[in-house]
């Protein structure tokens, strides 16, 4: 059998062992030893598994798949060549790359299969990146060499996947590695052989040539100059980090030293053969090969290749000229493209470019770069199914289209409709340098983009993108998937934005123009400015485009005292010098003129070839007729003529004094439908009248003609500046910018408002950017202020916004004039005869036409007078009419519109007929007959009159979806409020509403009807509704009325707890007077004395006082009624409303003043703390306190339990806020207070989890101690709360050191644990320390020991041994002996002792011999320490030379004393439990609980001995040996030899080193002891990966046949992973063992580590994983009971019996139920388990064995009545003699243990009458 197959074999089980795919050990150093064992394993074998081998072997010829499930073999056979996917990609994944692109700190390279990788430059070599640390350390550049001078473009690399990162855009990024360590991973030293080729990087260059880091550990690779020679011509061009490939020409010393040479003939030649040791494991991409062609398909090749191994060329990688003569059997070279380690997938290349001497392959194609070309006429010549498909490119080219590639995202892949398709238009997407061959893209989506590549945008180009990021230095902005750009900061917006983030949005789109575009670096610069962005001078992309004279717009981006430096597009810059900035004298520019700022400048003169430009501001701007300053005062009317249409808006010059402005279209009419109409029929030269100014800066003027506009300025309806704005103002304005957050709307002045979302409309509204338009006009009512800033908040909804009287009819009237001027001026305008005529036609008239067609839509007319126009009547208008074409008709005229030349008219019959004549006031039901945007035609009942409505009711009405707009078809509620309107052109004029079917009208719609009432008016009404916060009066004109609870009664009057608004009665009659009104919708309270003011909600009151006329009467606002009251004053007030979610009352005292009450403020008793609400009832009157007062913010907060302030000795109830270990519980107190409760003021007798039984959100009576800096010291302690009541104090309250005594015991809780010692809490202030000596008896190096065992807020019983009064220092002792109390650490941890007394004398003179430290050395290290530790260590110096602890300087000496024979501590347990009670011991705490409790540490003495010899021996002065001494030595020598060599015979003996180890797993593997005392000898170090990889190897090594032994390994690993690992690495374990394991035991082994380690909740999900995945298996719901019953869980243990009764064979139920009733008498309840036995023994009394099970229990937990009773139960049953007997000999056992000399005889008695019974009977 040759060496190959065997390595084969090896590979094959190193790979799959049984049960899947191994993991792959990261460390050289492991799998070389892994290895070794894999041999051993193999040998052990080869007699057994000669059958296995040939199937192995067979295996290696098969082909691979791609799939799980086939762990075990080789390759497998793949169904189909396909190319490689960057799904398919994996880490660790070999693969040949080609340099495509070098930047100074990354390689792109391309990849086979057009993939793409990224070489970090930390991804070279070691060499290089520990050059490259060395260089950034150091201040010096030059050495090193950056990697374009390494790498060229087009070099061919040998690459490994390092890793797969994930994109932004969640595409995978390949990084990749060219460190020979990972590419020649598998290779070791011992398998190099002369003839390899490898690839390598310089790693440092010598003398006569240069080593080369070969990544092999053990092996030194030299390269010498001579061979360099060959090969460049050069031999200075090698630098460190460079890559090369080079050939294996000799190996030496076992492949410790290799030479290499590097001949591009030989190494491009040399073929890998088989004998070089080339397998699955190492083979490496780059290696030439001879194969032969096993099969030729369609979409491939499959090969196979040295000896054994199967690969594929997929179609790219087949040689295009040689396709036709592929055939199988055929010899072929063939080049290892990728390698896939883990399914063994080997990808291989016949490309000439590969195979043939090219140390580089071409990164460009032959037809230059055609990447972003879109290419039209391309036909597809094959699909490769799963790959993608082969396109021919009009100039015979080929391109490859990618799978993905063929189709958009989201639709089906159809090959075949792709395939069919006679011609194609593809766009090229990359050139693929390995393939040699363009990837193109068939993707609508893709060849429609405007922008693929940095190279199709230009500077100055204006392009749209979407807001991707907001950086600190600007903001990112994607054009496409793969064009971004960035806008700077400063390029943000014409001015510098100091919060962007509530400019732009993530998503938003934007429009941006082109900076500067580098298309080479991939950088894009983009700006935002609107000056540059709408600018339409012509653009300065070149200095040449710079002439003199030619004006740009340019941006400032620097400002020096000789002047500004601008900038235009593609880094265009001039110097605008001192003298052109400005047409006045400017000394520092930094004042006047800001970085980023954009202004006009003119090229004064321009050198392009020097790049150097002068411009100037000054003349720029003289260029432009100089504007005269108006002064023009804001609200003053103007005329202006129009000079210019621009596309939103107008260029006027205002009258007389042609002053320049724009008026936007947006402001000609409040209506926008009629904004359109008005800019489209003025023109050039007509003069505009009835403009307002509504702002003047210096710059310019804004000028509108809305007429809602216009009133309210010359009404004053208006705040000329912010700080005569106030909170509840309304404001008319104009919508300026909608935003998805809100809508900010201007004001006259310049003033600019925000109306956030949720202040836009009633409705609920998701984005602001739906309901309104951009112009529009509203009312805005003030509601926020913020006067720092600036800035304030409207509101636009329409119940909170008061419309001005008569506003509808305004706007109605002006909309329809501003139409009627259109039509006039369009008539006027054309001259065109029909347009007269249209102009001359009003609503309802009636015209005389002629049908001309008639369709299913309507009906088209004729008519003479209108010839020209076109004249209409929808379906709806000729319902019922029978018309046919030529029939002359009737119709009356609805709507004219003249731009169009379109006339809508109606047939109906009803419409026709003679109108009636209207009354005013008189009520209809109208119809809509036609709509015209915002004007609607609607008809009246029967009256035959038509009359013209606005669809919006309201100025800030909004629709949010089409049902909610008017229709034609929708009837209408109008009233007639002028039966023929001049404005009107005679219709009437009427108010309208929308009509619902029957019901009742609101109190807003009887509104119309009353005119409001003013301030002290006296009314009189009828009472028709009581609430207990207010009553509802209907007054006698119809209006409604309502009065405030408050407003009832006199307040000295009200008595406590009465309803004040249940003394008036429902229907009774009052008088009552007008105090203020109310918002229709909010019901806010508006106490305005306004004489004009009218309130359509009057509020009222009925006090006595207030009606009398003669008494001053003046309205009080909110605020001043809020500043009448004093914080502490009690007033009365009334419940409003109780808030759940707060849980806050709120009570108001005034129509206008709600105050809140919290609810610690409500309550004192904690009984109603879950129902508050329950204590007050709605309008009930109470007394409460003031306790805050603040108008702004408003806040109005009272108490209703009787106090205001929490006072020092008072008790309160508090909320817990938060629990923290350290601190004890943080309590939220009434009033804002905040307090703490130290652990030690919980109770008065300490418990030991003192804050368990605490939640967040508790209630708590506390009692205030104290305040410390405004925070609350509490107690909860019941001898404060209630003193009268409470039992004896068991701990007392600590307040002061004096209250403590030397000698008392007393008890505290653990604050923490340090190197000084135990810190114990023994009150609030006082804390004392329990130094590590006084803390146990145990001897522990570490205080980390006892930190483990005393966790914070442990609760210790101590002794006061000394109390310091200066220091406050309480010295304490927790040792047994002062306290009486066990030691705090357990006797398990297997600590030594503490030396005392005589052994320490002992202990201490022999220290004193060896102390090498001199006194005076001892002294300067005291003095060293800081002095209040100094008071310690003097005390430590007398009694401390046992302590565990090395305190400040006798670190050294201590740790020579461990190690001291005397007490032979044992090293590793020391060590050991150093670290704690969690660390693996292999001694006591931790065992493998499969019978391995035998392991134990050997006792360390001999190396305690050993090491302090050496020591004494470094301590001591050298002295000169004598010759006595010398032979002594070598005797000791000689001695030391032979007992080394016995221990090695030894196998009793315990290893103690790794390679003892190795040496005992050479003679052992399958001994899984072996394996488990390397992993505790491991562990014991705190080795833990160690330890894993032992078990890994373990697991590997140990025979499958061996399962026990493969278990206890798991087994031992699991409980490593339990303890040392997470939560995560335990599954991961715990599933694999269950891969190779029987499950069951696997899960019984988990169930016991969790039990033992306490985690309770783990257990019981196994279990109940296992009960359902093994329900058949009764030994598992056993378990499962044993661990319930445990944890005392009856009910559960019973429920589950049940369970188990159901899912078992009944044939077991038997068995089961007595083993439950066993585990009952054992964990659960004896009655319990008695009374099954019971039961089941009724049932099956023949059942011996149960009753034996029953008497053992019985005898064990029963009484002995019981046993004497079960007995005699037993010895009747009707069962063999032979067993009675039995029983009979049990029951005497039990007697002459248990009975008397007269129980015995009685037992001896009745087994003689049994005797004799049995004898009567045989007789009979």
């Amino acid at each position: 059998m040759t060496f190959e197959t065997t390595s084969n074999m090896a590979s094959a089980e190193e790979d799959f062992p049984r049960g899947g795919t191994a993991k792959k050990t990261t460390e050289s150093k492991i799998v070389v030893q892994r290895s070794e064992v894999d041999n051993l394993f193999q040998s052990n074998e080869q007699a057994e598994t000669k059958k296995r081998k040939g199937a192995v072997k067979d295996d290696g010829k098969k082909l691979k798949k791609q799939k799980k499930e086939d762990g075990l073999t080789l390759n497998a056979a793949a169904k189909c060549v396909e190319i490689l996917h960057i799904k398919n990609v994996k880490e660790g994944m070999l693969m040949l790359g080609c340099v495509k692109e070098v930047t100074d700190f990354e390689v792109t390279v391309g990849l086979p299969c057009g993939l793409q990788g990224f070489l970090s430059i930390k991804n070279i070599s070691d060499s290089y990146t520990k050059l490259l640390s060395e260089q950034l350390d150091s201040a010096d550049t030059e050495e090193i060499c950056s990697l374009p001078h390494l790498f060229l473009p087009g070099m061919v690399l040998r690459c490994v996947v390092a890793k797969l990162d994930i994109a932004k855009g969640g595409s995978l990024s390949i990084q990749l590695s060219v460190n020979p360590k990972l590419v020649n991973k598998a290779l070791s030293s011992s398998s190099l052989k002369a003839g390899m080729v490898l690839s390598g990087c310089v790693e440092s260059i010598e003398d006569h040539g240069c080593i080369v880091d070969i990544g092999i550990s053990g092996s030194k690779a030299f390269l010498s100059t001579k061979a360099i020679k060959d090969q460049h011509n050069n031999p200075e061009e090698l630098k460190v980090g460079q890559y090369v490939t080079s050939q294996v020409e000799e190996v030496k010393n076992e492949g410790r030293v290799v030479r290499l040479s590097a001949s591009p003939l030989t190494i491009t030649q040399a073929c890998a053969e088989s004998k070089q040791g080339w397998n699955l494991t190492n083979l490496l991409p780059g290696l030439l090969v001879k194969a032969t062609i096993k099969k030729v398909t369609k979409h491939g090749l499959i090969l196979d290749f040295l000896s054994s191994f199967s690969g594929q060329v997929d179609f790219l990688h087949m040689e295009p000229e040689h396709a036709a003569n592929y055939t199988e059997g055929a010899e072929v070279q063939a080049c290892v493209l990728y390698v896939e380690p883990s399914t063994r997938l080997v990808g291989l290349s016949l490309r000439s470019y590969l195979i043939q001497p090219e140390p580089r392959v071409d990164p460009t194609p032959a037809g230059g770069d055609r990447i972003g070309e879109v290419v039209k006429d391309c036909k597809m010549t094959t699909i490769h199914h799963r790959s993608g498909a082969m396109l021919e490119l009009p100039d015979k080219t080929l391109a490859f289209v990618h799978r993905n590639n063929l189709k958009e995202v989201n639709e089906p892949a159809n090959e075949n409709r792709v395939l069919a398709m006679p011609e194609h238009t593809c766009r090229i997407l990359n050139f693929s340098p390995l393939d040699q061959i363009h990837f193109a893209s068939l993707r609508r989506s893709v060849i429609e983009r405007p922008f693929y590549r940095y190279h199709d945008l230009h500077a100055g180009q204006i392009v749209e993108g979407k807001v991707s990021v907001l950086l600190n230095h600007g903001m990112v902005v994607h054009l496409s998937d793969h064009i971004k750009g960035l806008v700077p900061r400063t390029h943000l917006s014409d001015i510098i934005l100091k919060n962007p983030e509530k400019k732009y949005m993530e998503g938003m789109k934007v429009k941006c123009r082109v900076l500067t575009v580098d298309a080479e670096n991939k950088k894009l610069y983009l700006t935002r400015k609107k000056a540059l962005v709408e600018s339409s001078l012509p653009l300065f992309l070149s200095y040449a485009d710079a002439r003199p004279g030619c004006v740009s717009h340019g941006y400032i981006v620097c400002i020096k005292d000789f002047g500004c430096i601008v900038r235009f597009y593609n880094n265009v810059k001039g110097l605008v010098p001192l003298n052109q900035l400005s047409s006045e004298p400017i000394s520092s520019p930094e004042e006047l003129f800001y970085i980023g700022q954009v202004l006009k400048t003119k090229v004064l003169q321009c050198d392009p070839e020097k790049a150097k430009m002068v411009l100037s501001f000054k003349v720029a701007v003289e260029g432009e007729t100089a504007k005269p300053e108006f002064d023009c005062e804001v609200g003053t009317r103007l005329e202006a003529k129009v000079l210019k249409k621009l596309v939103n808006g107008l260029e006027v010059a205002i009258l007389p004094d042609e002053i320049r402005t724009v008026l936007p279209t947006m402001h000609l009419s409040d209506h926008m439908s009629n904004c359109p109409l008005l800019w489209e029929s003025l023109q050039e030269g007509d003069n505009i009248s009835n403009l307002i100014c509504v702002n003047n800066n210096k710059q310019n003027i804004s000028l509108t003609k809305k007429p809602t506009v216009r009133w309210s300025l010359e009404e004053g309806v208006v705040a000329k500046d912010f700080s005569e704005i106030t909170v509840g103002m309304q404001l008319i304005g104009w919508v300026k910018n909608i935003m998805s957050y809100g809508v900010f709307v201007e004001f006259p002045y310049g003033l600019v408002g925000l109306a956030p979302k949720s202040a836009l409309t009633d409705k609920f509204i998701s984005d602001a950017t739906v309901a309104f338009q951009l112009g529009q006009t509203v009312i805005a009512k003030v509601t926020n202020l913020d006067e720092e800033k600036r800035r304030f908040l409207v509101t636009l909804k329409i119940s909170e916004v008061i419309s001005p009287e008569g506003d509808t009819q305004t706007r109605l009237i002006n909309g329809l004039q501003e139409r009627r001027a259109v039509t006039e001026m369009l008539a006027m305008r054309d001259n065109s005869d029909l347009r007269q005529q249209l102009a001359a036609l009003f609503v309802g008239q009636k015209l005389k036409l002629t049908v001309d067609t008639v369709e299913d839509s309507g009906a088209t007319f004729k008519s003479d007078d209108l010839a020209g126009a076109t004249i209409l009547a929808s379906k709806h208008h000729v319902m019922g009419v029978n018309l046919n074409p030529g029939q002359k008709a009737t119709a009356v005229l609805l709507h004219v519109d003249i731009l169009s030349s379109c006339v809508h008219v109606s047939l109906l019959s009803k419409l026709l007929g003679n109108k009636k004549s209207l009354s005013e006031e008189s009520k209809y039901t109208a119809m809509v007959q036609y709509i015209d945007k915002e004007f609607a035609v609607i008809s009246l009942d029967d009256t035959a009159q038509l009359t013209v409505i606005q669809t919006r009711s309201h100025l800030n009405e909004v629709f949010l979806s089409e049902s909610e707009k008017l229709k034609a078809g929708m009837s209408l509620a109008v009233e007639v409020t002028e039966p023929s309107c001049q404005e009107l052109q005679g219709l009437p004029l009427v108010s309208w509403q929308r009509t619902a079917p029957k019901r009742q009208r609101t109190t807003s719609e009887n509104q119309s009807g009353s005119k409001g009432h003013c301030f002290g008016e006296i009314v009189q009404g009828k009472v028709r509704t009581v609430k207990p916060t207010c009553i509802q009066v209907t007054l006698e004109d119809g209006s409604t009325g309502r009065v405030h609870v408050s407003e009832v009664v006199e307040v000295t009057k009200v008595c406590l707890g009465s309803f004040p608004t249940s003394l008036v009665k429902v229907g009774s009659t009052v008088t009552a007077r007008v105090i203020g009104g109310r918002e229709a919708s909010s019901h806010r309270f508006l106490p305005f004395s306004h004489p004009k003011f009218t309130y359509t909600i009057p509020e009222l009151t009925l006090i006595p006082s207030k009606l009398d006329k003669s008494a001053d009467f003046k309205s009080v606002t909110a605020k001043e009624k809020l500043n009448s009251y004093k914080v502490g004053e009690e007033i009365t007030c009334f419940v409003s409303k109780f808030n759940p979610e707060r849980k806050s009352l709120e009570v108001t005292t005034d129509p206008s003043l709600t105050g809140t009450v919290e609810l610690l403020a409500m309550i004192t008793d904690l009984k109603d703390a879950s129902h508050p609400e329950k204590l007050y009832k709605l309008g009930q009157a109470v007394h409460a306190k003031v306790v805050e007062i603040s108008s702004k913010p408003h806040r109005f907060v009272l108490s209703l339990i009787g106090v205001h302030k929490l006072e020092e000795g008072s008790v309160a109830l508090g909320i817990v806020t938060n629990i923290q270990p350290q601190v004890g519980l943080l309590v939220k107190l009434p009033f804002g207070g905040m307090g703490a409760i130290a652990v030690t003021d919980l109770a008065d007798a300490y418990r030991p989890n003192p804050l368990d039984g605490y939640r967040k959100d508790q209630i708590l009576r506390c009692f205030l101690l104290g305040n410390e800096n405004g925070k609350w010291q509490l107690s909860l302690r019941p001898s404060r709360l209630n003193p009268q009541q409470a039992k004896p104090v068991k701990d007392l309250e600590v307040l002061s050191l004096d209250k403590l005594k030397e000698g008392q015991i007393i008890r505290g809780y653990v604050k923490s644990v340090g190197e000084q010692g135990v810190f114990i809490r023994l009150s609030r202030y006082i804390t004392g320390r329990a130094q590590l000596q006084q803390s146990t008896k145990y001897f522990v190096s570490s205080h980390k020991v006892l930190s483990e065992h005393l966790p914070p807020n442990t609760l210790l019983t101590t002794k006061i041994l000394s109390i310091d009064l200066e220091e406050e220092f309480v010295n304490l002792s927790l040792l047994p002996a002062d306290t009486g109390k066990p030691d705090i650490l357990p006797e398990s941890l297997g600590l030594p002792l503490r030396l005392v007394g005589e052994e320490k004398k002992k202990h201490d003179t022999e220290k004193k011999k060896k102390r090498a430290l001199s006194e005076s050395e001892q002294k300067q290290a005291e003095s060293q320490v800081p002095k209040k530790k100094k008071k310690k260590t003097k005390k430590a110096r007398t009694d401390d030379n046992d302590s565990g602890v090395e305190v400040y300087f006798r670190e050294e000496e201590d740790k020579e004393d461990e190690e001291e024979p005397k007490p032979a501590p044992a090293k590793e347990q020391v060590t050991a439990s150093s670290a704690g009670p969690s660390r693996l011991q292999v001694a006591a705490g931790f065992s493998w609980d499969m019978g391995l409790n035998c392991l134990k540490p050997a006792s360390a003495a001999k190396d305690g001995d050993s090491s302090d010899e050496e020591d004494q021996v470094a301590d001591s002065k050298p002295q000169k040996k004598s010759r006595h001494e010398l032979e002594q030595e070598k005797k000791a020598a000689e001695k030391a030899l032979v007992q080394r060599e016995a221990e090695l015979m030894d196998p009793s003996l315990r290893p103690e080193d790794a390679a003892a180890f190795e040496r005992l797993l050479l003679a052992s593997p399958n001994s899984s002891l072996v394996w488990l005392q390397y992993m505790a000898h491991h562990l014991q170090a705190t080795q833990i990966e160690q330890a894993r990889a032992v078990a890994e190897r373990a697991l590997k090594t140990i025979s499958f046949r061996e399962e026990q032994e493969k278990l206890n390994v798991w087994v031992a690993l699991l409980n490593l992973e339990n303890m040392y690992g997470t939560e995560e690495t335990l599954k991961k374990v715990f599933e694999r063992a269950l891969q190779f394991c029987e499950p069951l035991p696997v899960y019984q082994q988990l169930a016991d580590i969790y039990a033992k380690s306490n985690k309770t909740k783990e257990v019981e999900g196994l279990y109940k994983t296992m009960v359902k995945r093994f329900r058949q298996n009764k030994a598992v719901w056993l378990s499962y009971g044993t661990f319930l019953l445990q944890q005392g869980q009856s009910d559960a243990a019973s429920a589950l019996l049940q369970r188990a009764l159901k899912s078992l064979p009944s044939k077991e139920s038997v068995d089961v139920i007595a083993k439950f009733a066993q585990l009952e008498f054992r964990y659960g309840d004896v009655e319990k388990g008695r009374t099954m036995f019971d039961k089941v023994l009724t049932s099956y009394p023949k059942r011996t064995d149960l009753w034996s099970v029953f008497i053992d229990l019985m005898v064990k937990h029963g009484s002995q009545k019981d046993v004497r009773a079960l007995f005699d139960r037993v010895i009747h049953l009707s069962v063999s003699i032979k067993k009675i007997k039995f029983f009979f000999k049990r029951y005497l056992e039990y007697e002459k243990k248990h009975g008397t000399p007269q129980s015995i005889q009685a037992v001896k008695e009745k087994a003689m009458e049994f005797v004799e019974a049995k004898g009567t009977e045989a007789a009979t």
